[in-house]
């Protein structure tokens, strides 16, 4: 049994692509998806499964299409792959720094191509990291934040709307229900 975190993009923001949380969990759980939960109504949602990770994201792209078509793009993680991107992190993830966020991979993303196009970004007052599930963005002060690369920049890439965000203490949260398990407090 695996337990993943499925990280959907742009739901519930700015009152378009309403998805009541509760819905979503009864309907992920008939797909045969167990000990469902979410974390907040931003789509961030938790789940054990026997099927293998390609599987999965098989009946969830399917599943999507048909009851959620706004929903083109999202990060399926298991437990073991994030919990080897903790042990991975740089030492300035665990700093505190004005922003820190996470740009996950999405299912399909051309992951070189967002690397390279944002390897060649000049960078302000900003520092990166490329990691396994995503790259780990840090802007060092909010005083130049309007000046950084992920400010000005990001927004306008292509591969922008394929990608799905989380800042750092959703990232934090993410790895703290990866870790439960049906009847933990």
């Amino acid at each position: 049994m695996t337990r993943y975190a499925l990280l959907v993009r742009g739901i519930n923001v700015g009152g378009k692509n309403k998805i009541v949380m509760t819905q979503l969990r009864q309907e992920l759980t008939g797909l045969g998806l167990e000990n469902v939960e979410t974390y907040i109504n931003s789509g961030n949602i938790f789940f054990t499964s026997t099927a293998p990770k390609a599987q999965l994201v098989e009946k969830l792209e399917v599943f999507f299409e048909v009851h959620y078509p706004f929903i083109q793009s999202f990060s399926l993680l298991s437990q073991e792959d994030y919990e080897e991107e903790l042990n991975n992190l740089p030492d300035w993830w665990t700093k505190d720094l004005a922003r820190k966020d996470v740009l996950f991979y999405t299912e399909g993303l051309d992951v070189a191509q967002v690397i390279e196009t944002v390897e060649s970004l000049e960078l302000v007052d900003e520092v990166l990291h490329f990691g396994k599930l995503g790259i780990f963005w840090g802007k060092l002060s909010e005083a130049s934040y309007s000046k950084t690369a992920y400010h000005k920049r990001l927004l306008k890439m292509p591969f922008y709307r394929q990608i799905t965000i989380r800042n750092a203490k959703t990232f934090d949260k993410i790895s703290q229900f990866l870790k439960h398990k049906e009847g933990d407090n």
